[in-house]
């Protein structure tokens, strides 16, 4: 989805939004119920925990001290996703982009963390979410509202929905 902007091999070089922090475990992507039966019957190591009205995946006993700053690697990642497209998140497909709460209303974000973005001009996002791109990701969002996170201090505003 987001092609035009991150490549393949720039995403493969870096992952680092299959890793988590342990003090930012809120960014971990989000599952519907049926993916997670899928995931659960394909992958029977992987644990999920809920979280709201959808599920995460459990990463807790990777971390091996109370660091807030030690990081998990998401255990899809095996040098790469090993999902298929039927079965990644959608807060995997869209990243770095998210939808938050902002304002009483809906916004297209961008996390300030990803270093292959963190290079390029704001405008460069900003015009994608004005267009198809957003449109898409605000027509999931409506459609699976579990996505939606709470506003984050930092986080550039590229749409309001």
């Amino acid at each position: 989805m987001l092609s035009s902007v991150l490549s393949r091999s720039d995403c493969a070089d870096c992952r680092f939004c299959c890793s988590f922090r342990r003090k930012s475990l809120w960014e971990t992507p989000l599952f519907d119920e049926e993916t997670v039966g899928k995931l659960r019957s394909l992958y029977p190591d992987a644990h999920f925990k809920p979280r709201g009205d959808a599920f995460t995946i459990d990463i807790d006993d990777q971390y091996r001290t109370d660091d807030s700053e030690e990081e998990a690697l998401c255990p899809f990642n095996k040098n790469g996703c090993i999902l298929g497209a039927d079965l990644k998140p959608f807060d995997c497909c869209i990243w770095p982009l998210r939808v938050m709460w902002y304002n009483g209303g809906l916004a297209i974000c961008l996390t300030p963390t990803c270093p292959v973005i963190s290079g390029k001009p704001l405008s460069v996002m900003q015009e994608l979410t004005d267009g198809e791109v957003g449109n898409k990701i605000a027509a999931y969002a409506e459609l699976h509202p579990f996505i939606i996170k709470d506003y984050k201090e930092g986080f550039p505003v590229l749409r309001v929905i």
